[in-house]
């Protein structure tokens, strides 16, 4: 194959081609049979529109593919079982004047659009093939690309390809290596390895974090009939230094009977600018926030949302692509939300639309995420989708349309009470201008509604001290990572792109290198053994800053600015080099998992080993081969008959619960995680529970058992209070 000269890399614009006749004979190629449904209401007869179910044309996966010695071409193949599939796609071409590819205008899309044009082009001649792409599939836009084709944009083909080829280098030569030394099935890939490291790190945090006492003094005041409660701010003039119980006592003794007054009451005044339309890695933080949503359970309800819901006689497409890092908006778009707001909340439009600034690293080649239709409001189209649905949709709703509204105002009014050597301070926040609050609804949280009452107080005022509620506390360490905030991180860092975000979590939760306990993500003995591995002797591969480097030499290919072979070149060779150097050094780590427990086969009586296998832990006969008996890590005992709870799964979303090894005879579940700890007031097994104010603690699994701690606490002499 021939290489582009340095006088091709100025970025080349995809031609336009000619409008299409009528009565042409047009075969529409989109990516999904949902989009395919959507966009056949909305083109003539004249059209046929069919799906190719993504990839129909890639590299294998059973050998790596890729020639080095000559530009480190891949040598693509027709995917398994979609052979059949092209053949019909192909055929459909032969009896078309013209097809169009609207396969998604990102990378991927535009790699499919490609391969689609070539394999059509070897079976049928004089078909003209073009490119169509669009944002959102409304009719107006999907008959506003059918009526301006273009041409496949090579050099985002060549981003895809250098991409497609970096990842297999990395994983072809570090996955054969980690099934040599640790064990098969194994693999490690160029982001995903960096997000196991961040993941990892923080765990190191968390375990080394040594949390430390402190407390806190709050006190209630009356005003005539009026009670309130503030906090201690200040003592000496400083801030209270509060280390035990017995510092706040010393305090609290000295406070007795003695006078307060209001020493200073101050209102300030605060504007607060609504957000900018979500781009996919802020859509995923705020689903994981607001609605507890994963990153790929986001992607997949947000894919249904674009692709089109059924509303009475029609398919509609309710938002625009959701795989962007741009928070640009058009200007119909403008257009019509400043129209909506002006008729629903006139003295809520601004002036001048508000224009939000694109991030540097954005390639922008996308819209916001935003409804395709500001008149479809979430209560217009309730009847129309889920519940998980209506919730994605109502927040992507609110954040755009809050988005082209006035600020909101607030007022907060701190009041000072002089208690002696001590400073209380207490504070209030009322709005004085909702804005564009009048439209959040499920993205406002409590904290930014407003609202609550306060004494009319003067200063000078005297207030009586009614009681004082001292409060142990303990610091808090570094969180471990959720979706939310790997996702943030990644973003920050440059690493991945936005349609890379929630397949890098996946992965590492197949791979069993992580694991998630109340939506954090927690690394597995396997996981930390792999990152271990890749710092130690890979540090370039799993360094977060070569990685964002390689994404932006990626940018650099679709912007014909840098040869997409020169760029794998530069990598590859030392990269190899020190591959083929590990693979001679490194240690074994074969069965170094491996526990001999003192339970014993059910077959045979040989001693069970507890393994690591592709879902986790389980129990195997250490007599294989001759013996293959296998069974899951009993967690606890079953409380109705006796026998092992398990960790089970269930059909359909593979969710975890754990239940008695005896079903169906017997049916005891809990969705609750057993620990290694049996209840000592009842003997059952203990329980982690976890609920966002007291974070992690243990509860007894008997429903009549009322014990009850938490994690820090190893006192055994009697129930606890839920605090």
């Amino acid at each position: 194959m021939a290489r582009e000269t340095p006088a091709k890399q100025k970025k080349k614009t995809p031609k336009k081609a000619k409008s299409i006749p009528k009565n042409t004979k047009v075969l529409v190629i989109v990516e999904s049979p949902a989009k395919a449904k959507t966009i056949e209401k909305y083109l003539g007869s004249s059209y046929t529109v069919k799906a190719s179910m993504g990839h129909l044309i890639d590299l294998p996966k059973s050998r790596m593919a890729i020639d080095v010695d000559r530009d480190f071409e891949p040598e693509y193949i027709t995917v398994r079982g979609r052979a059949g599939l092209l053949k019909e796609l192909q055929g459909d071409a032969k009896k078309s004047d013209l097809v169009l590819l609207a396969s998604d205008n990102d990378r991927e899309g535009e790699a499919i659009a490609w391969h689609l044009q070539n394999a059509i082009a070897a079976k049928v001649n004089n078909v003209p093939v073009q490119r169509i792409s669009f944002n959102e599939i409304t009719p107006a836009a999907i008959q506003d690309a059918v009526a301006h084709p273009g041409e496949i944009d090579e050099a985002k083909v060549n981003a895809q390809k250098a991409r497609r080829v970096l990842d297999r280098l990395v994983g072809y030569n570090l996955s054969p290596l980690l099934w040599k030394k640790v064990k098969n099935g194994l693999s490690a890939g160029r982001v995903q390895s960096v997000a196991l490291r961040l993941i990892c790190e923080r765990e190191k945090e968390v375990e080394s974090f040594i949390p430390e006492e402190y407390w806190t003094l709050d006190a209630d005041f009356k005003s005539g009939k009026t009670f309130f409660t503030a906090q201690l701010a200040t003592w000496n003039g400083e801030k209270p230094d509060l280390k035990t119980e017995k510092d706040v006592k010393a305090i609290i003794d000295q406070l007795a009977g003695i006078a307060c007054r209001v020493a200073d009451i101050r209102e300030t005044d605060k504007t607060i600018k609504p957000k900018p339309p979500f781009t996919t890695s802020q859509l995923q933080q705020a689903a994981a926030n607001r609605l507890g949503f994963t990153s790929k359970k986001t992607m997949q309800i947000a894919q249904m949302l674009y692709e089109g819901i059924a509303m009475d006689n029609s398919r509609i497409g309710l938002i625009t692509y959701m795989r962007t890092d741009s928070v640009r908006i058009s200007q119909v778009a403008l257009d019509e939300v400043r129209a909506w707001i002006g008729a629903n909340y006139p003295e809520d439009l601004p002036e001048k639309p508000a224009i939000y600034a694109v991030g540097k690293k954005a390639q922008d080649a996308h819209e916001a995420i935003r409804p395709t239709y500001i008149t479809y409001t979430p209560d217009a189209v309730r009847a129309y989708l889920t519940r998980d649905q209506l919730r994605l949709y109502t927040i992507i709703w609110e954040r755009f349309t809050a988005s082209q509204m006035n600020p909101a105002k607030t007022k907060t009014i701190s009041i000072d009470i002089q208690a002696g050597k001590g400073l209380f301070r207490v504070s209030w926040t009322k709005f004085i201008e909702k804005g564009f609050y009048k439209v959040m609804k499920v993205l406002a949280g409590k904290d930014e509604k407003g609202g609550g009452t306060y004494p009319l107080l003067k200063i000078g005022d005297m207030v009586e001290p009614v009681n004082f509620f001292p409060e142990q506390h303990f610091t808090q360490g570094p969180p471990r990572y959720t979706d939310a905030s790997i996702v943030k991180t990644l973003e920050e860092r440059g690493i991945g792109r936005p349609s890379t975000y929630a397949p890098i979590i996946s992965v590492l939760l197949d791979r069993y290198y992580v694991t998630r306990s109340n939506k954090q993500l927690v690394p597995t003995v396997l996981g930390r053994l792999i990152c271990d591995i890749l710092v130690e002797y890979f540090p370039l591969v799993v360094n977060s800053d070569f990685t964002a480097l390689m994404e932006s030499k990626l940018d650099a290919v679709e912007e014909s600015q840098v040869l997409w072979a020169d760029m794998i070149r530069e990598f590859y060779a030392p990269f190899k080099d020190r591959v083929d150097e590990v693979g001679k050094t490194l240690e074994s780590f074969k069965r170094s998992l491996d526990e001999i427990t003192d339970l014993s086969c059910e077959k045979c009586g040989k001693p069970l080993v507890k393994k690591l296998g592709k879902f986790g832990f389980f129990l195997a006969c250490s007599g294989f081969p001759e013996c293959r008996s296998t069974k899951s890590i009993p967690l606890g005992v079953c409380p109705r008959c006796g026998g092992d709870i398990i960790a089970r799964k269930t059909k359909g979303r593979g969710k975890e619960f754990y239940g008695c090894a005896n079903y169906p005879e017997c049916d005891f579940i809990t969705h609750f995680k057993p620990i290694n700890q049996n209840c000592p007031k009842c003997g059952q097994f203990m329980v982690e529970k976890y609920d966002k104010k007291n974070g992690s603690y243990k509860s007894c699994i008997n429903p009549e058992c009322d014990y009850l701690h938490s994690f820090d606490d190893e006192e055994s002499g009697g129930p606890q209070d839920d605090e």
